[in-house]
């Protein structure tokens, strides 16, 4: 697995110093999120002072490379505690890991001991190596009498092999009062080797602040998270959910953020409203970055130090594909206009950056070094231009890529520069089912497709969302290039082999209720060496899913607008 170099600490880890100052010695070489100094040698003692069953939140795995992947775990006997430490002994504890070759857990390939120390939550985070390329293999934890659930994970093939077929479903936005985790749990039975989570894996809000159509159907705990304890209260209440607990057990994890794992629409130093001060958001964004790591199996590169956070990585999958994993948020310029739909001439400023220079030049650097059949940008917000104004206004999200127009022309005429074989977009955010062909120049419908986008819905925000006509979208008719779309709930499930990417928009009719059964509303194909995306499959309509403005401009944008 490739890892960027962490720059040079820079202004902004000077800013804030609450968090920042016991973490290079808290944080050892090994594994960043065990304290040997600390370890705990009396197992017995850990069970008597452990009432209840400490492995509450389950298990995940993510980053994987042809030797290994990151184990994850996080100790809470009670995990909404508003005092962020689960309800565990303000001490830390050791917890034993192994690593098996077969499911019913009989074969163990590895093992070994990790801390987990209330300074990182009591959160364990283990970089397993040594295994063999291009399997399948299941771990879980142990402390004293306590053994937590059994996850599943892959190691990616070798470097030099394509291996077998890669299975990868890809996820966003889950407002955990918007309804029923149901997606999550479908993914999990779908059995992939990786799953891609692109951001918005929490939501900050306080109970009934942010409410879907028809009403909330479940309440956040605490106030909006702005310290470390309720950011750390906000991703228990999530992990505590048993669908979100089996998609983290069924396949290692790609994970990025997107804006509301810390404010809304934040942009760097900026948060969502400066008209309104926030003179701590410094130390709320530090807070939050923190609580991130320590609720996500991401690997020591990923540590924060301070206000900031490696996260953008690549993680390659054999001879197939290259997966660059983006932060666009943690670098780029604020909205210029705001965040909405709006004309705006300042977003083609050629001096304003999404990515932010190093992170840009990293990329451009990626494309040129890969040697994959397909390079997967794995990233947050909507990639292709998206006008909804039929005039000869350009009214755009600046929240998205438009509102960074020459951002996103270096990167593409990057990949086309670098000759990449595949170029493919991921996207969350925007809470519908998307599937766009990708322009230099998006104002010359003729010119050449150069690329692909595909966009999942959300998980659960906005409520049950609706099914419609794609055709009859009025973003279609005005972006020629935009090919699909459905209001619906769920995720995209992706097979990607030599010669093609095949990508199925999985839905769930309804989240306010559980247990919906999944479908696909659509599949469309990516072609070796053809840019652009060809629809192979389309549902009929289900009428009785269709709402009677579903189709109108305002209404599509307003689906997607995550302001209460």
């Amino acid at each position: 697995m490739q890892q960027p170099t962490l720059s040079h600490p820079n202004r902004r880890h000077f800013l804030v110093t609450g968090l920042a100052a016991g973490i290079a010695a808290a944080v050892p070489v090994s594994v960043p999120a065990s304290v040997p100094a600390y370890a705990d040698p009396d197992p017995a003692l850990a069970s008597r002072e452990l009432r209840t069953d400490p492995f509450t939140l389950g298990v995940a795995s993510g980053d994987p490379d042809h030797q290994g992947f990151v184990l994850w775990t996080r100790l809470a006997q009670e995990p909404l505690a508003e005092d962020g430490f689960g309800g565990m002994p303000q001490r830390a504890f050791s917890v034993r890991w192994q690593v098996y070759r077969d499911e019913r857990a009989r074969r163990v390939a590895r093992s070994g001991v990790a801390t987990a120390a209330p300074v990182w939550g009591h959160s364990v985070h283990v970089e397993v190596g040594g295994l063999s390329p291009d399997t399948d293999y299941w771990y879980r934890f142990r402390m004293g009498p306590y053994v937590s659930p059994l996850g599943r994970a892959r190691t990616a093939p070798h470097p030099a092999s394509y291996g077998s077929a890669l299975s990868m479903a890809f996820v966003s936005c889950a407002q955990y009062e918007h309804g029923y985790f149901t997606a999550y749990r479908r993914l999990a039975e779908e059995r992939p080797d990786l799953v891609l989570h692109l951001g918005d894996y929490q939501y900050e809000y306080t109970s009934n602040t942010y409410t879907a159509p028809g009403g909330n159907v479940r309440d956040h705990e605490g106030p909006e998270t702005q310290t470390l304890a309720g950011y750390r209260q906000r991703h228990a209440q999530y992990k505590a959910d048993p669908d979100l607990q089996a998609a983290h057990a069924a396949a290692p994890w790609l994970v990025v953020w997107d804006d509301h794992e810390v404010d809304n629409n934040w942009a760097d130093e900026v948060h969502e409203r400066p008209q309104n001060p926030q003179p701590d958001f410094l130390a709320r964004r530090e807070a939050a970055f923190r609580a991130y790591y320590e609720n996500m199996p991401l690997r020591r590169a990923s540590v924060p130090r301070g206000v900031d956070m490696q996260l953008y990585r690549r993680v390659r999958w054999g001879r197939t594909a290259t997966f660059h994993m983006l932060d666009t948020r943690q670098y780029r310029d604020d909205q210029a206009c705001g965040d909405g739909y709006r004309d705006c001439p300042a977003a083609a400023d050629p001096a304003r950056s999404i990515t932010g220079a190093e992170q840009e030049a990293w990329l451009l650097d990626g494309f040129r070094r890969s040697r994959t059949r397909w390079d997967i940008l794995g990233q947050q917000v909507f990639f292709a231009q998206r006008d909804k104004d039929a005039g000869p206004a350009k009214v755009t999200s600046q929240d998205a890529w438009d509102g960074y127009v020459a951002s996103r022309q270096r990167i593409t005429q990057g990949w086309i520069d670098a000759k990449v074989r595949n170029p493919v977009v991921l996207t969350g955010d925007v809470h519908a089912h998307w599937a766009s062909d990708l322009k230099l120049d998006y104002d010359d419908p003729t010119g050449p497709t150069v690329g692909s986008e595909l966009a999942t819905t959300s998980i659960t925000t906005g409520g049950d969302g609706a099914d419609a006509d794609p055709a009859q979208n009025p973003f279609l008719s005005i972006n020629p290039h935009l090919r699909f779309y459905n209001n619906q709930r769920g995720y995209v499930l992706t097979r990607i082999e030599r010669d093609q990417l095949t990508a199925d928009f999985k839905v769930v009719p309804r989240v306010r209720t559980p247990d919906a059964a999944a479908y696909t509303r659509a599949t469309f194909v990516v072609e070796d060496r053809v840019p652009g995306v060809r629809q192979t499959y389309l549902r009929p309509l289900d009428p009785t899913l269709r709402t009677r403005h579903e189709t109108s401009v305002e209404e599509t944008v307003r689906r997607e607008t995550d302001r209460p």
